[in-house]
């Protein structure tokens, strides 16, 4: 009797176990939430890294996610359903399908080569000119823009004593500061669909980040290079210029300035091009057929079926409480997951649509926490391997690659020093 209540426990002592027993339970409960996300968005990263279709591989990650938490196939359907038929759906729906038919009827009616062609008779001096081709192409959202740039920098910098690497950069760098503010890109439309934040208020933030970026650039890819290039024209008409830009300053100006829904601007612009040049019956229907493709809805299906099950699983629920016991801070989620996932995938859709919908679940619409987000993605995807743009440009220039991204690094460095900056001021 004497050995056993000497080995019996304390009742202090017990309790402490007890409750011990119980953190580690509840702990334990919680990653298995964290466990689970995280395999899913390693499963979307490798099927993009393998280039199947990011709205299908949005698809199998939320089925995943259902079966991972057992939901109930009634559930699931419904679940399906609400996310599918939502009004931020339909309004992804119309925004990016109109992108699409936009970016067909410039290139068609040719209204960006006439752009390049009469900026030489407007820029003077030969680093504008040098970065002019990428920054006008760069507005339009081409997976080929990139390699259509090139020549033209090629062009430009004969007589420069410039490397491969050196006009690689200028060509590749100079086209992307559009993608954190231009609401011709899927990427931050992606992101205003997802959070339900105003477009607006994101390209209003964002813009820091890419004068940011157009500053670095100066800085690194436009340092000593001088030189002027006489204008044939003693006149140049700056109307060249303005008149074939108009449509896109338009969107822009709708969109940031007045806050008009992005679909709807584009329905206007588009009635106007069409009237402006009598498009025929059968070029309107292939302008909508070009727009409304089956690689926007696959997209569009895929990330909101994704961003639905996050939400009816209860990942959101145990995801939140997690990040609470542990003491994770947020800003610190949203600074390493949008960075690795750009990374991996060299796709800003990529790192919307895998990376916001958990932190629309940890942390609400927090613009701030969000646009960091943002920032740091897209500074992973400037960085990817497998960026096509980054692809095609070091294809065209034969550059050295380690060349290429020496130059990038100083950059991509501004641009996540100032997004950090800007978040702590907005939560100051």
């Amino acid at each position: 009797m004497v050995i056993i209540k000497h080995l019996s426990p304390k009742p202090a002592k017990l309790r402490s176990l007890l409750l011990t027993g119980f953190l580690c339970y509840v702990i334990i409960l919680f990653m298995l939430d964290l466990i689970r996300i995280i395999f899913i968005l390693f499963l979307i990263i490798v099927f993009l890294r393998k280039k199947w279709h990011i709205g299908i591989v949005m698809a199998i990650g939320g089925i995943l996610l259902a079966i991972l938490y057992l939901m109930p196939p009634a559930r699931i359907i419904t679940a399906s359903y609400r996310s599918l038929t939502s009004p931020v759906s339909l309004k992804l729906l119309l925004a990016l399908s109109f992108i699409r038919s936009f970016e067909m009827i410039l290139r068609e009616k040719g209204l960006l080569q006439r752009i390049t062609e009469a900026t030489g008779s407007i820029l003077r001096k030969r680093r504008f000119i040098l970065i002019s081709m990428p920054l006008l192409i760069g507005m339009l959202p081409s997976l080929g823009g990139a390699y259509f740039s090139a020549p033209m920098v090629e062009e430009s910098s004969k007589g420069l004593d410039l490397s491969n690497e050196h006009k690689a950069y200028i060509n590749y760098w100079f086209r992307h500061p559009w993608e954190l503010i231009l609401p011709l890109y899927p990427g931050i439309v992606l992101a205003s669909a997802v959070t339900e934040i105003p477009l607006r208020s994101f390209i209003l933030v964002n813009i820091f980040v890419a004068i940011s970026m157009m500053i670095a650039g100066f800085f690194v890819g436009l340092r000593g290079i001088k030189g002027r290039i006489e204008p044939r024209a003693s006149n140049p008409e700056f109307k060249k210029i303005f008149l074939p830009l108009l449509p896109v300053i338009v969107v822009i100006g709708g969109v940031a300035i007045f806050g008009i829904e992005l679909y709807q601007i584009l329905i206007a612009i588009l009635i106007f091009l069409v009237i402006l040049y009598r498009e025929s019956l059968k070029g309107i229907i292939q302008l909508i057929r070009y727009g409304f493709s089956r690689d926007v809805l696959l997209l569009i299906a895929g990330v909101m079926l994704l961003k639905g099950m996050m939400e009816a699983s209860g990942a959101v629920d145990g995801l939140n409480r997690y990040f609470l016991e542990t003491g994770v801070p947020s800003a610190m989620v949203a600074f390493i997951l949008p960075f690795v996932a750009g990374l991996l995938t060299g796709l800003t859709v990529g790192f919307v649509g895998s990376t916001f919908p958990l932190l629309l679940a940890m942390s609400g619409q927090d613009l701030p926490l969000l646009c960091l987000a943002f920032a740091s993605g897209y500074s992973g995807v400037l960085l990817s391997p497998v960026h096509l743009c980054l692809v095609l440009t070091r294809e065209y220039f034969k550059a050295d690659m380690a060349g290429v991204y020496k130059k990038l690094i100083p950059g991509i460095a501004v641009m996540l020093i100032v997004s950090v900056v800007i978040f702590y001021a907005f939560k100051s």
